[in-house]
């Protein structure tokens, strides 16, 4: 299987599968002679993790790191970093009853159809585990460009959303509820619909809005690798994420260009910032800000039907433990795929410089 690195100079190439022995990483192009705090890399993982609110799966996973490489006393040698994360709260007999149907919406059927072969277990490859790899590389990413701060939160809930804008938004109130999201009344209501939907054995979607603050000037490169089509591929290789909008995004349709262009002001700022802190695919040194759209996780307890691998019409009732909502624990990661394209374009910026 391709397709599993990202990054052209910081890469990340993940492997393992949900109910494997283990899922881990490699990291090559780390700079070296960077400290790592591995608290903060464990912070992150928590943010991330099963088990930690009543909206989430109960599966329980410690999400314990061990590196095998690269790091000496901490610090960042240079060369490869290798790490792991054993999966030990894993019951793949909850998913017996369906090793053969291909569940609505899933992976299973492509995976089968592409590779003639698919493990069943909480989706093998093609489940959200896998992103436990991506928030280790992005924190140690964030620890390397220190200055430039991300910031994601949810911001609707199905019909429920944020009605302040980007730079509105009290950043401190984000980790003060368990949707992660920083408006306390909004919080109470999308906590509340999730509930009432995890009770009826269903799922509902929602969006992740992120900031990207004291990004220099000059990221990106024209014109097949704009920093905003990297930023929309990091977003849309997430699990279950169905659309992408940076600046002002889908609703800039409905404006005219005399009240949508950022009309430039002293110090190399502009007036208004629909162009999301991006233009011609370059930073322009303003405030990056993007939605990304998740759907309603297709793993859901109510009764379906399908077809099996004779491609027979069957009815079943997904077991096991799955998100009834999937935006808190997203938030992390969509921080760390934004890292990860920040660093890259980060150091290919370097490169540049130094010839």
């Amino acid at each position: 299987m391709s397709g599993n690195t990202f990054g052209k100079i910081f890469k990340l190439t993940t492997f393992g599968e949900s109910h494997g022995i283990a899922i881990g990483g490699i990291i090559d192009g780390c700079p070296s002679g960077i400290k790592i705090n591995i608290n903060k890399i464990n912070y992150e993982l928590n943010r991330r993790k099963t088990g930690q609110s009543k909206i989430v799966t109960p599966r329980k996973e410690d999400d314990n790191i061990k590196f095998l490489s690269g790091l000496f006393n901490n610090i960042t040698t240079g060369t490869p970093i290798g790490f792991i994360v054993y999966n030990k709260d894993k019951k793949s007999e909850d998913y017996k009853n369906i090793k053969n149907i291909f569940r609505p919406s899933h992976a299973d059927f492509t995976y089968y159809k592409k590779y003639k072969i698919r493990d069943y277990r909480g989706g093998g490859r093609s489940s959200a585990r896998e992103t436990v790899c991506r928030v280790i590389a992005g924190s140690i990413a964030k620890q390397i460009i220190k200055k430039i701060k991300i910031y994601a939160y949810v911001s609707s809930v199905g019909n429920i959303k944020i009605n302040k804008k980007y730079n509105e938004i009290n950043i401190n109130n984000i980790e003060k509820n368990i949707i992660r999201c920083p408006d306390k009344k909004k919080a109470k209501k999308m906590i509340k619909l999730i509930k009432k939907i995890k009770n009826k054995g269903d799922t509902i979607g929602g969006i992740i809005t992120c900031i990207i603050k004291n990004v220099p000037i000059g990221l990106g490169e024209p014109v097949f690798n704009k920093l905003h089509s990297e930023l929309g591929k990091a977003m849309l290789s997430i699990n279950a994420v169905k659309g992408f909008e940076y600046g002002s995004g889908f609703n800039s349709v409905k404006f005219k260009g005399s009240k949508h262009n950022d009309i430039f002001i002293k110090n190399n700022k502009t007036k208004t910032n629909y162009s999301g802190g991006i233009q011609g695919g370059i930073s322009n040194g303003m405030d990056i800000y993007f939605n990304v759209a998740f759907k309603p996780v297709s793993t859901i307890k109510k009764k379906q039907y399908s077809i099996n691998n004779n491609n027979k019409k069957i009815f079943f009732k997904i077991k096991g433990r799955h998100d009834p909502c999937v935006l808190p624990r997203a938030v992390p990661i969509v921080e760390s795929m934004a890292a990860l394209v920040i660093l890259d374009y980060y150091l290919l910026n370097n490169i540049y410089k130094k010839k």
